[in-house]
């Protein structure tokens, strides 16, 4: 399907709009020749593309409840022009057919087509159950017979490979007041104006509840059911499965666009024996229009957990790779065929807003840069109800942050049950703005996943936010339980050097594994899971990241865009490959970005000014609270870290600058080895190691362990 076609047309694809009667021929007193033009025909209309013998002619429901009959006998198709002429022999049923014969004309709106396609059909009686007592935005139901939870006087079948649901029909018939014949001229007034007189005419049908359902030749019965509610599916009266002697007009399909339809029911022929049912068949709508939930896309959902699928259907897209693009899904097999078409692209158009004083002018602005995006005619079109089932934006860039209020609608929140994307951004590719972390954790509050395809692990990743913290990482699907419920190490160190910790490292991963056998701690126990994060370079994060994976532990990366700009004095870091989970950071966000490691135990090893601005921020979090006084390890000889930490906080002591905390001192503990590092850790989480404010002071500014 053509995604900006579709999205243009209101049209239902099966069927096309109103033909005009554009000449008409007496065959004899109760029968016309009509030739029917129908315009506007949407490119989409499947008629264009099936059996010419599966495409017939719908007789207005308001003629045929008249006794007026519209059965199409030669049809020609044009799809070039959009177009097309049919020749409808119109006959009538009953004396009251038979008068309003008398007044159509030419101009009159008759009817239209309808494709009868086998793809279509539907086959599996569970497709039609799965909408019994749920309804659609404004809560009319999906699928019922009487009220929203429907009745038992539906009854769905299955009958020679489709689904047929045999409607049961009330006692009695309904017949025409004598006031009929008078309003018959200003119906066919309202035929060629195509206004709708359906409910008009209900002021001269009476019930009869005592007359039987049977027929006389040349007779009209009306009978009706339960209201039938049906916003999910075309329903189509199977002629060839009604009682013997009886035939339904060819106002036999019922559309899914009115709130309750398919009540009355207009019959001929000829039966001593009373009807006691109408069997409909059913036809699904396009996929972005069947009201289907998300839930119940089975083959959709197993698409989804398969990398491959993903991958290939992001390979479909448009080029240039420079293009924005998007296209939302529905289906599994949508999934699967995806085609360029499908796909709406834009090319990039980059703006500088106006700055503070315009404020109109910047709304404007910001609305047409909205409009711009492949997504929005998607997201307008569920918000239009245009598109109504469950279903999954794939965007090659993650969405603009602009397009929040859109995102974050009731209807849109309610239908986009997932995004799916290839590159954070156009201008920086994997590296985020902080607005479009905040447009995560908006997307995240109001339950939209949000998952990358990403290129550089060949792994599909999740964002998710740890409880009880402001931020988040994208993580492999595999390994969401274990990020949430994870105790985290961290490294900090020099993108330079790698030292010579690693065996050191692993001993102490290692120890902390084994640790957890004998602990009762709230961040270590038997089951707990550990994590381990770094900035994701290379040097001692490499390493880091290198042990964790190797151990088995969910290996994570804080990750900044250190490409150096013009003026940069920054050393350009490439990511290290052993990075399972991870987040990225523009670097003009690099404070962000370390605010951001959340660390419960934090591990120093030999760096720069970055490490050290590190140490600085790991120090602040425990003086103002808003960590607990969990340890930090210090990694080294004790003189680097007297050159590095003991002048200022001597320095700061004298002065009174640190006045109150100075037991910030005991959070830190040098260490030369695995050895000493866990039994800081098993002092800690038994309870015997002297930390937090009520803690000693250390003249050094670090405990040294011996």
């Amino acid at each position: 399907m053509d995604s900006e076609l579709f999205l243009g047309t209101k049209h239902l694809d099966l069927v096309t709009p109103d033909g005009i009667i554009t000449d008409l021929k007496k065959n004899d007193d109760r029968s016309l020749e009509a030739t029917v033009f129908i315009n506007q025909i949407s490119p989409l209309f499947v008629g264009y593309d099936i059996d010419p013998s599966r495409v017939f002619f719908n007789v207005k429901s308001t003629l045929a409840q008249l006794g007026v009959n519209g059965i199409g006998t030669q049809y020609q198709l044009d799809p070039k022009n959009g177009c097309a002429e049919v020749k409808v022999r119109l006959s009538a049923i009953g004396s009251v057919g038979l008068e309003m014969l008398k007044y159509i004309e030419v101009g009159a709106a008759i009817g239209r087509l309808f494709a009868a396609d086998e793809r279509r059909r539907v086959r599996d009686p569970d497709y039609l159950f799965r909408m019994f007592g749920r309804s659609d935005r404004w809560g009319k139901p999906l699928l019922s017979l009487g009220g929203l939870h429907g009745s038992d006087d539906l009854i769905l079948d299955k009958v020679d490979g489709r689904t047929v649901a045999y409607l049961s029909l009330q006692n009695g018939r309904i017949e025409y007041a004598p006031t009929i014949i008078g309003f018959l001229p200003t119906l066919a007034k309202a035929l060629k104006a195509n206004i709708s007189m359906r409910e008009v005419l209900k002021l001269h049908q009476e019930w009869k509840p005592h007359l039987p359902r049977n027929i006389d030749n040349e007779e009209l019965l009306l009978v009706r059911t339960l209201p039938l509610h049906i916003r999910t599916v075309f329903g189509h009266v199977a002629e060839e499965l009604l009682s013997t002697g009886f035939h339904h007009t060819t106002a036999s399909v019922l559309q899914p666009d009115t709130s309750a339809s398919g009540d009355i029911y207009e019959l001929y022929g000829k039966s001593k024996r009373e009807i006691t049912d109408i069997p409909l068949e059913f036809y699904t709508l396009e996929p972005y229009r069947e009201h289907v939930y998300f839930s119940d896309r089975d083959q959709l959902q197993t698409c989804l957990e398969d990398t491959k699928v993903l991958f290939d259907a992001f390979k479909t897209a448009p080029e240039p790779i420079e293009h924005r693009t998007a296209v939302f899904v529905v289906k599994g097999q949508q999934l699967l065929n995806l085609k360029p078409e499908d796909w709406i692209s834009r090319e990039p158009r980059f703006q500088e807003f106006p700055k503070w004083g315009h404020g109109a002018r910047q709304a404007l602005m910001v609305e047409r840069f909205i409009e711009q995006q492949p997504s929005y005619p998607f997201l307008k079109a569920i918000d239009d109800s245009r598109i109504t089932s469950q279903g999954i934006l794939l965007t090659r860039y993650f969405p603009s942050p602009f397009m929040k209020r859109m995102l974050l609608s009731d209807q849109v929140q309610r239908c986009l049950k997932g995004i799916y994307f290839q590159y954070a951004s156009q201008s920086h590719r994997e590296f985020f703005s902080a607005e479009d972390r905040a447009l995560l954790h908006d997307l995240d509050k109001f339950a939209i996943p949000v998952f990358w395809v990403d290129e550089s692990t060949n792994k599909i990743l999740q964002f998710v936010q740890k409880p009880g913290y402001d931020s988040g990482l994208f993580v492999p699907i595999g390994k969401i339980e274990t990020f949430l419920n994870s105790t985290v190490f961290g490294i900090y160190g020099s993108n330079l050097l790698e030292g010579d910790f690693e065996h050191e490292l692993r001993d102490l991963l290692r120890g902390v594994i084994e640790m957890r056998i004998e602990m009762e701690h709230p961040l270590l126990e038997k089951d707990t899971p550990l994590a381990l994060v770094t900035g994701g370079g290379p040097g001692a994060m490499e390493v880091g990241n290198r042990v964790a994976r190797e151990l088995n532990i969910l290996s994570c990366a804080n990750i900044v865009d250190f490409r150096a700009g013009p003026q940069a004095i920054v050393n350009e870091q490439r990511q290290n490959s052993y990075v399972d989970a991870k987040m990225t950071y523009r670097l003009d966000k690099l404070v962000e970005r370390q605010a951001e490691f959340n660390l419960d135990f934090p591990i120093f090893l030999a760096g720069g000014i970055g490490t050290d601005f590190e140490y600085s921020l790991e120090e602040v979090r425990r003086k103002v609270g808003s960590v607990p006084s969990n340890p930090i390890l210090l990694f080294g000889e004790p003189d680097y870290w007297r050159q590095k930490i003991t002048s200022r906080f001597r320095l700061n002591n004298a002065t009174g600058t640190i006045k109150g905390s100075e037991w910030i001192t005991n959070c830190f503990y040098c260490i030369q080895n695995a050895k000493q590092g866990l039994r800081i850790y098993r002092d800690f989480f038994k309870g015997t190691l002297p930390i937090g404010k009520n803690g000693p002071v250390f003249e050094e500014g670090f405990c040294i362990v011996e």
